[in-house]
């Protein structure tokens, strides 16, 4: 089944049309870097997982606003405006030229004068969208499949979040890494982080790592880890973190990266995926937060004590 809940993956069959689908979110992506602004830690550029697809936040155009589609299910970008205006274009395998250019055409019948050229981030080479004339790969069941899964981690992410009152970002995909993200904040001021990520200008990964995180994410395939997996990390990375025994069949720690990792396979093999993707996140949000000293009695309420009151001092206890 293509839309059920936690569909089978495979990285070394899909990974083109991983890549292609990346590819055409870079594209996507550029519009909020020129119509919206600076939100902290770089959100307002990431993407959210609808039922559909990924939708980029609304964008200022003119006199209107307007918000695009990528469409996973009918393969197509669709792009709404305020004044109602409606179109698209079919997602074929075009190359990334081409697709450039029907994106900055449907832009332009919508009245949105925007220029979205320019050159994917956080990869290495970076070809400038307009001169990458190389085929792409697109098949309609993998990108629905891969969707899927974005979806299901995305309501495990958000089911994560909801317990914590401290600083949380939503769980949001990050077009330039392509991983799906969500990432707590201890509130304290962290290190100034070194940055060197490929071509991501310094002060974007500096303004993202400002201050202490617990972050946890997913990737299809890729960043060091040639499979589908779910992450956790936290930073500044905390000493002595990966000897943190875990309880979460077949999580692991990954010294090369300094995270925690859980292959997607072991959360499809699992008899409850929901229940073992949320006990990663809740054992290495805990190990992360403990070693860094944070006051978790002050950032965290059970899910089943909203709207009753809150005895700090007895959660300090437990």
């Amino acid at each position: 089944m293509t839309g059920g809940r936690w569909p089978e993956l495979d990285y070394s069959a899909d990974r083109a049309v991983i890549e292609t689908c990346h590819a055409y979110l870079q594209v996507v992506g550029k519009l909020p870097t020129r119509t919206r602004v600076w939100c902290n830690h770089g959100w307002h550029l990431a993407l959210r997982v609808v039922p559909r697809g990924f939708r980029s936040y609304p964008v200022e155009g003119g006199e209107r606003e307007a918000e695009v589609l990528f469409d996973c299910l009918a393969s197509e970008v669709a792009l709404e405006t305020s004044d109602g205006f409606r179109g698209s274009f079919a997602i074929e395998g075009q190359s990334v030229a081409a697709f450039l250019t029907q994106f900055e055409d449907l832009l332009g019948c919508a009245g949105i004068a925007t220029d979205v050229a320019g050159a994917p981030n956080e990869v290495d080479p970076a070809i400038p969208f307009a001169e990458d004339e190389r085929e792409r790969a697109w098949d309609p069941h993998t990108a629905r499949r891969l969707h899927s899964a974005f979806r299901s981690a995305d309501r495990a992410f958000e089911r994560f979040r909801s317990s914590f009152v401290g600083k949380s970002s939503p769980s949001h995909l990050f077009w330039g890494s392509f991983d799906l993200a969500v990432t707590r904040f201890s509130g304290r001021e962290a290190p100034l982080h070194p940055g060197g990520f490929p071509n991501l200008p310094d002060r974007v990964t500096r303004d993202a790592y400002s201050h202490e995180v617990a972050s946890a994410g997913f990737w299809p395939g890729g960043g060091g880890v040639d499979e589908a997996a779910f992450y956790a990390y936290g930073y500044p990375a905390p000493e002595g973190l990966g000897d943190v025994p875990l309880e979460t069949e077949g999580a692991y720690w990954l010294a090369a990266l300094g995270e925690f990792v859980l292959p997607y396979r072991e959360v499809l093999a699992a008899p409850d995926p929901d229940a073992a993707l949320l006990g990663f996140l809740e054992e290495t949000y805990v190990a992360i937060a403990d070693r860094q000293g944070w006051d978790r009695a002050t950032l965290e309420i059970p899910g089943d004590r909203y709207g009753e009151p809150y005895d700090v001092e007895k959660q300090r206890g437990s």
